[in-house]
């Protein structure tokens, strides 16, 4: 006998069981570990006796006021750039389409720095500077897609990004040259980083990454049903421009606030989608609430590692992201059946 409700329950419970779980697990656990773990003195035996309320000064401090801020960040940030990569991707259809490899972060990251050369300060620019930057990457990266084919192609369409993020990253340079008074400046938003980011850069991004996860969410039936074709879509009520045009504003406004409080952070867009998809299928709504926990997860788990292989210091995060990223980038060209580069 047909039984409707129970075949939902049983796939909410899978989802529930292989993905949702597990993400807020790992999350949890990367969580605790950014606060533990550092490249300093506060190893995580003082760190654990502050968060049980000790009175060591000098852990408190580190704990408190470094790293309870810069993990925040990090989960802002990585539920920012996992659900930007997911909406992407579906809007390209094309499983590589991430924003650090596509441009649409060097189009932020550009943004900034030509905002500082033009007098502006890093802790003037604000948030809306980076979104305009990621808005134009995407809508060339998107534009590229469209061009004879490249949109089918996935390593074409890498090459596409790949072009364009090192003109604007060519372009960068070029303004560090001319202009040496912002080159420390300017240095933060060519490598991620989120070490010195605290509460106050957080707040200021906060309510752009909101709206961009709240457009996301909202447009994540219609873009699901793109995936079927325009034609598709437009008989089942939906207006294919106006649905990627949401898109792309999402997609801008998580990557020009992610970019703005941390910098071009590569290849979180990629890895956290590829990992939803083989916990909870390729339904792009599941795909997004994964997505949000294990994006975090993504980017604490770089974060703490930059603490560890080359203390006393910290290697950038964007340089651990990528060195976690560049496998997953192999795996799904394999995965894709592309001939080999």
């Amino acid at each position: 006998m047909y039984r409707p409700p129970r075949r939902c329950h049983v796939t909410f419970r899978n989802v529930l069981l292989r993905g949702l779980l597990p993400a807020a697990g790992l999350l949890a656990v990367t969580a605790v570990a950014g606060l533990l773990v550092g490249a300093g003195d506060v190893g995580p035996a003082r760190a654990a006796a502050v968060l049980l309320g000790g009175d060591d000064p000098d852990a408190r401090f580190t704990v408190l006021h470094l790293r309870l801020p810069r993990t925040a960040v990090g989960i802002a940030v990585g539920a920012a750039l996992g659900v930007a990569g997911a909406v992407l991707q579906a809007t390209a259809r094309n499983p590589l389409a991430e924003p650090g490899l596509l441009g649409v972060s060097a189009g932020a990251s550009f943004a900034v720095v030509l905002a500082i050369v033009l007098g502006a300060s890093a802790t003037t620019v604000g948030p809306y500077v980076a979104v305009l930057g990621a808005a134009v990457g995407c809508l060339l990266a998107l534009g590229a897609a469209r061009l004879r084919g490249a949109g089918d192609d996935p390593v074409r369409l890498v090459l596409a990004g790949a072009a364009f993020s090192g003109m604007v990253g060519a372009a960068s340079s070029v303004l560090l040259l001319v202009n040496q008074r912002a080159s420390d400046e300017i240095r933060f938003w060519t490598v991620g980083s989120v070490v010195g980011r605290g509460t106050e850069e957080l707040l200021a991004v906060l309510p752009v990454l909101l709206v961009g996860v709240a457009a996301a969410v909202a447009v994540s039936p219609a873009l699901s049903a793109l995936t079927l074709g325009d034609d598709v879509a437009t008989g089942l009520g939906h207006r294919p421009h106006r649905v990627r045009a949401v898109a792309v504003a999402s997609v801008a406004l998580l990557v020009g606030g992610a970019t703005a409080v941390a910098g071009p952070v590569a290849f979180v867009g990629l890895v956290v989608p590829f990992a939803a998809r083989a916990l909870v299928g390729p339904d792009l709504r599941r795909l997004l609430a994964v997505s949000v926990l294990l994006g975090p997860s993504v980017v604490l788990l770089a974060d703490v590692v930059s603490r560890l292989v080359v203390r006393p210091y910290e290697m950038p995060l964007g340089v651990m992201t990528a060195l976690f990223g560049a496998p997953v980038l192999v795996a799904v060209v394999r995965s894709s059946r592309l001939p080999a580069l």
